[in-house]
């Protein structure tokens, strides 16, 4: 899974593509990347290593392999690392083993006094990140945190509120490489500790073969139904996506199966697409993993994890729910069938051939729950995944010495474009702190809305989507974490509530036009047109657009009382339950399709009834309760009248025959 991750979204987002490198050049970069794996297990178990120390020495295994692996342009050499590259590689890992050996002479011998030569490698040091940002995740970050500094160092030309005194060049430099508080500070400190073990224990998943049991059980579990393929596609990309933390990912490593499978029940080309991106696009927002950004998000919010994977449950749940109902209603409207029952295995063969490959994320959850920590939880599955390939009868999946050296180093390249993406946007932290910047859009915001939390709620809306365009999961989400939430906390909003505000709308960025990647990878396996294949997908997630507001009113969605207390599990159900049948409303209303089309009437009435049940309350849920017993008993009397007119004109024929 992490290498399709890190293979796809080079593709797709960075500056030249993945390199496979051939010869002696292959081997060095596997060891290096093994050293990173072998380096990352060992300083999160057994060695006790300064934060600042581990996260300078992983950036200097990141460094080296990014500059090897990811040409500077798209049609570089993909199949040897060049001169170019190895003057970056030496100018990277210069600035990082400068700092490595003098971190203690700065601050304790020098007393955080730098000197000329401290500021020359930090600077370096900062560029070669910034190349290599826009090498694996593109152009954007880079950008980013360029205006960061600018902005940081002509403060006094800005205008109005955004203008500030300004920072030396030399107090900015210290901050962003000389302390904890820039490129080496939390986001970097969260990928070498959480993220990796994660990512590798994605790839240790994948490799005993959990990949396949997935597809199989998506499609002995709905392969049947109505549309089935369809709703493989669904289950097939939620238990994926959580792990490969991006929705480009995800589309082209289940895309090639589930969409041809689509096709063959009668879908067409766009449809086909926008299914697999849609459902892709939720495994970003899917826990307990939610693409890494679940332990970013605990880290900002300083809460534990538990929290956040119990947060995102409801509003996981529905998003899915809302695509299957979706996809029921199209295939209804269409007359489409399943797949063959002869061509559907079994559910229990399913898992009586390789349901023990569920064991892994069982403990995973399972330890999350009991209260370890996440680095606990991502070796227990690790060495868990490696167990249970050796007890599945396919032993093709076994995890042997060799697999699991191969397994490791690609691990290890899987981490590149997240390492990158953390230490950069350091950079952005550390100027949003210095000048007040956060507070100042915050501020910025509830002014022009003149307080209005809806008004609000809509600019930052809009604000992550175009912020997020073309972002991987953790980048976009840091991304309007420091720039977007404080808006929403400052307007009153739910901690927890406002960062799952901002980092739901970054996610279905993949999903919007113009810049909708996961839409645009889809539609490429599709064969359809990749506009139109985004606003079918956009239409299928019309409820996921609604969901982030009513968890910004109301966080019982995220399990949070009006205190900021975790609510009840029966609170959870009855809000779960309640807004489910909104959106099962919502999806009539949008596809204007029950039993048959709506008239105007019952269209506007399905719609009133999802936006009453959606939000919770309990006026509102008698409202709209009442309302949808009364219009869907309106609708079945309509429906049944005019088949038996069809059927008695039928009839008159067959007899006048």
């Amino acid at each position: 899974m992490a290498t399709d991750t890190q293979n796809v979204d080079a593709d797709k987002e960075g500056g030249g593509g993945a390199r496979k490198l051939k010869g002696m050049q292959a081997s060095i970069i596997a060891v290096v990347a093994l050293g990173l794996s072998l380096f990352a297990i060992y300083v999160n178990s057994f060695m006790n290593i300064q934060e600042i120390y581990r996260n300078i020495v992983f950036l200097g295994f990141v460094l080296i392999l990014g500059f090897s692996l990811y040409p500077a342009m798209k049609k570089g050499d993909k199949s040897k690392i060049s001169t170019i590259d190895l003057i970056w590689i030496i100018a990277g890992l210069s600035g990082t083993i400068y700092i490595l050996f003098n971190y203690i002479v700065i601050h304790s011998v020098r007393i955080s006094q730098a000197i000329t030569i401290d500021y020359v490698f930090a600077a370096i040091t900062i560029i070669a990140l910034l190349e290599v940002a826009r090498r694996s995740i593109g152009i954007f970050i880079p950008l980013l945190s360029l205006f960061a500094i600018v902005y940081a160092l002509f403060g006094p030309y800005f205008p109005g509120v955004l203008g500030h005194a300004g920072f030396t060049l030399e107090r900015l430099l210290f901050r962003f490489y000389m302390t904890t508080e820039g490129i080496f500070g939390m986001t970097l400190s969260i990928a070498t500790t959480y993220i990796i073990l994660f990512i590798l224990f994605g790839a240790f998943l994948n490799a005993s073969g959990a990949s396949k049991l997935f597809n199989d059980l998506a499609i002995a579990l709905a392969g049947q139904r109505r549309g089935g393929p369809a709703q493989v596609a669904v289950i097939s990309s939620a238990l994926t996506g959580s792990l490969s933390g991006s929705a480009v990912a995800n589309v082209a490593t289940t895309g090639p199966f589930t969409i041809p499978l689509m096709k063959s029940i009668g879908l067409n080309s766009r449809f086909a697409g926008a299914v697999e991106a849609a459902a892709s696009t939720g495994g970003m927002i899917m826990p307990p993993i939610m693409g890494a950004a679940a332990f970013i998000m605990a880290g900002f919010l300083g809460v534990s994890y538990n929290i956040i994977i119990i947060a995102a449950i409801i509003p996981a749940l529905l998003y899915y729910g809302g695509l299957v109902i979706a996809i029921d209603i199209e295939a209804k409207k269409r007359g489409l069938k399943g797949i063959s029952k002869d061509s559907i295995p079994q559910v229990w063969s399913v898992l009586k051939e390789g349901g023990v490959l569920l064991l892994p994320l069982i403990v995973v959850i399972g330890t999350l729950l009991s209260g370890k920590t996440p680095i606990v939880a991502g070796f227990s599955g690790i060495i868990s995944a490696i167990i249970v390939s050796w007890l599945t009868k396919d032993k093709t999946n076994r995890i042997t010495f060799k697999k699991a050296i191969q397994t490791l180093i690609d691990g290890a390249k899987g981490t590149i474009q997240v390492t990158v993406a953390c230490a950069s946007v350091g950079i952005l932290i550390a100027v949003i702190t210095m000048t007040g910047l956060g507070s100042t859009l915050a501020y910025n915001i509830i002014n022009i809305s003149g307080g209005n939390l809806a008004i609000i709620l809509l600019l930052v809306m809009v604000t992550c989507i175009v912020l997020s365009m073309g972002l991987p999961s953790t980048a976009l989400y840091i991304v309007v974490a420091v720039t977007a939430a404080p808006a929403l906390i400052e307007a009153g909003v739910n901690p927890i509530a406002a960062h799952f505000f901002v980092f739901w709308f970054g996610a279905l960025s993949n999903i919007t036009p113009p810049v909708a990647l996961a839409a645009y990878t889809a539609s490429g396996i599709s064969g359809g047109d990749p506009m139109k294949t985004s606003w079918t997908a956009l239409k299928l997630c019309l409820p996921g657009f609604i969901i982030p507001f009513m968890i910004a009113y109301n966080p019982i969605l995220v399990m949070q009382t009006a205190t900021g207390e975790l609510a009840t599990f029966m609170e959870g159900l009855i809000v779960f339950v309640t807004a489910l049948l909104g959106v099962f409303a919502l999806s009539i209303a949008t596809f204007n399709y029950f039993s048959m089309k709506l008239n105007i009437v019952e269209r506007i009435g399905f719609f009133a009834i999802a936006f009453l049940l959606i939000k919770p309350g309990i006026i509102t849920d008698l409202l709209g309760l009442g309302i949808g017993a009364i219009i869907l008993t309106w609708h079945i009397l309509r429906t049944n009248k005019i088949k038996q007119k069809q059927n008695t004109a039928s009839g008159d024929k067959v007899i006048g025959v």
